[in-house]
């Protein structure tokens, strides 16, 4: 019998109920990673691959904050039950690991974690079967034990994608609102619903061209549809381009209890960290090898952990904490439509949709403050201050965040007043970087997008902070200051006051995502009023002059910019998702002039290729003084200035 099928026997046992919510634990896979590939001290790692059953007390009040969970099906024991993927890598020889465990959040059940801090761009890092799968080896090379818990319960279970077996409330309907922004101009357009219909005469459409136009139904408009779950869009002949906001309502059915997906990974955390039994696959001689856990999420697993924190989930059931350090990254001021009746834990409401979704209320930042338009009083840390639970976090965004994600209210008050992070709350902004990249990329052409795309990758920054963060819980020693703009700074200002240069081949239009509090009680919601966003100010060339300023903005050869506008044809009074720009600057003084281009030329800047190395090297030895740049990733960018030449611009 092989030996991961000795194991999958083995650990297909029950935990105690006393310690933990964890009421089985089944390893299906325990297997040598990366090819046996070695990392320094920390040696080899090996690849465990299980199903994680939890049963929760509905009345248990760390549970009760989760929508649904009195209404759920429950088992002979009067518990609601979930199942969760989870899959964990970690050194080979548990007296190699540094005993702190990563929690990577699945985005759409998928490991983004390997991408960002490995740099890997093999298609199989997700399995972690070849030497390649881990890319430059840092977090394993740190002895880290890394995790994925399937949290996500709307989407199935399958090869690369983690996911959650959650209860469905079966019979039960409401009503549901989705948007639309399809990008192309077929006509009839199809298109997937987030839920069953329960009346296929209860599906209605209205479209406009943007969010804060009146709703329309104009000759040609119609929906139908094809199954429970498809339909199908027929768009009017003339009047909306093919970045037009469509939004249908219908009656659903059958909705899934959502929330269980915040205690599955609150629950298997603290199985991990405290189970001293068989069943748990950390434990060695009797206790488990992990001292303290860090959560990271990119996207929309950031705003799962801002979400996570916010409902009290980092306390576990018998009152522990669950995570240390918490890194939610490029989720700017949002939150999530998951723990509400029929939630769209997928949807990623952008600028030319509803500023007011579920997922984008208040609270926006971490201290607990009043809101001028709900009258509420909330924060992200106020549950966990009242259980002494809150953890040490670093809240870090590119600076697409800021224009398209509400990234200044963070930092200010409902009204858009300047306010202090509380003492353990850092945040970050990557200065002149798009949502996310991957390494190596070029700046290519999307047909939606007016501008090249910015291709930079926060790899090397984030690197850097994840190790700041892991000594700030592991050992105590102080973080770096936050590097965010901000208004008592004069860094964050009125988008019209952002850009005051005129850049050729940069249209700047003042665009941003705005912020909204609405009525959901009814069906469309009812705008109430709308909180100021701010956005940072620009320097001559016309990139933020606060934040993170890595190598390619503080050590140019482009301008960089977080936002990007929608093409002519796409909807062009908004910005287009995700994406930032790239301008090159002109070769020569002569060049820029001939163009009426104010920003200098390479030339102007670096008068031969060893001007500009010179220029990355002391930026690099600064950036490491600060922390914000490791030493090995200094050495690589000085390696690549000096083999390359100015020659080689963006393209």
């Amino acid at each position: 019998m092989r030996k991961s099928t000795l194991l999958a026997c083995a650990f297909a046992l029950a935990a105690s109920p006393a310690l933990s919510q964890v009421t089985r634990f089944e390893v299906t896979e325990d297997i040598l990673a990366f090819g046996g590939r070695s990392f320094g001290e920390a040696g080899q790692y090996r690849r465990i691959t299980g199903r994680a059953t939890i049963a929760l007390d509905p009345a248990d009040p760390r549970n009760a904050v989760i929508a649904d969970i009195a209404e759920a099906p429950r088992n002979a024991d009067g518990r609601v039950e979930a199942v969760a993927d989870v899959v964990i890598l970690r050194p080979a020889d548990p007296a190699r690991a540094n005993g702190t465990l990563l929690l990577d959040v699945p985005n759409r059940g998928r490991k983004l974690a390997p991408v960002l801090f490995d740099d890997s761009r093999a298609p199989g890092s997700n399995n972690a079967a070849t030497a390649e799968d881990a890319g430059l080896g840092f977090l394993h090379g740190r002895g880290m034990t890394m995790l994925w818990v399937g949290w996500q319960a709307d989407i199935p279970s399958a090869p690369g994608q983690l996911a959650l077996q959650a209860p469905v409330l079966r019979g039960v309907t409401g009503p549901v609102r989705e948007e639309f922004v399809f990008d192309h101009t077929r006509n009839p357009a199809p298109a997937t619903l987030a839920y069953d219909i329960a009346d296929p005469g209860s599906l209605n459409i209205t479209v406009r061209q943007a969010w804060p136009d009146a709703r329309q139904q104009p000759p040609g408009l119609a929906v139908r549809a094809l199954d429970a779950r498809r339909i199908e869009v027929s768009r009017p002949a003339t009047g909306f381009d093919a970045g037009a906001l469509y939004e249908v309502t219908y009656t659903g059915r059958d909705p899934l209890v959502l929330g269980l997906g915040f205690a599955a990974v609150r629950d298997v955390v603290a199985f991990l960290k405290h189970e001293g039994g068989t069943a748990n696959p950390m434990a060695a001689n009797g206790s488990s090898t992990i001292r303290r856990a860090i959560g990271f999420g990119i996207s929309q697993s950031g705003r799962f952990l801002r979400d996570f924190l916010y409902l009290g989930m980092n306390q576990d059931t018998q009152g522990r904490i669950v995570f240390e350090g918490l890194m939610p990254h490029v989720a700017g001021a949002r939150r999530m439509a998951t723990n509400i009746r029929f939630g769209q834990p997928g949807r990623n409401a952008r600028h030319p949709q509803d500023p007011a979704w579920q997922a984008d209320d208040f609270p926006f930042t971490y201290a607990v403050m009043e809101d001028h338009l709900s009258h509420r009083r909330d924060g992200l840390l106020g549950r966990c201050q009242a259980s002494n639970t809150c953890p040490r976090i670093f809240h870090t965004d590119s600076e697409h965040e800021w224009w398209a994600s509400r990234g200044s209210l963070i930092v200010t008050d409902t009204r858009g007043n300047h306010i202090d992070l509380p003492p353990n709350v850092r945040a970050f902004m990557m200065a002149g970087t798009p949502h996310d990249e991957q390494p190596g990329n070029l700046p290519r052409r999307i047909q939606a997008a007016a501008l090249p795309t910015n291709p930079l990758h926060n790899g090397p920054a984030m690197r850097a902070l994840l190790v700041a963060l892991e000594a700030w819980v592991a050992e105590g020693v102080e973080p770096p200051s936050s590097r965010v703009p901000m208004r008592a700074h004069g860094t964050l200002v009125p988008a019209e006051q952002a850009l005051t240069v005129a850049i050729p081949g940069l249209p700047y239009r003042a665009l941003y995502t705005p912020a909204a509090h609405s009525d959901h009680s009814v069906l469309p919601p009812r705008e109430i009023g709308r909180y100021p966003v701010f956005v940072p100010r620009a320097d001559a060339d016309g990139m933020a002059i606060s934040g993170v300023r890595g190598l390619p903005i503080a050590v140019p050869r482009a301008t960089y910019t977080g936002w990007n506008p929608r093409a002519e044809g796409f909807g062009p009074a908004v910005l287009f998702p995700l994406q930032g720009a790239t301008i090159p600057f002109a070769p020569t003084r002569e060049a820029r002039l001939a163009h009426g281009d104010p920003r200098l030329s390479i030339a102007e800047r670096y008068p031969d290729d060893a001007a500009y190395v010179a220029a990355v090297r002391a930026t690099a030895e600064e950036l490491v003084a600060a922390r914000l740049l490791l030493p090995e990733d200094a050495a690589r960018a000085i390696q690549r200035a000096e083999a390359g030449t100015l020659a080689q611009l963006p393209r």
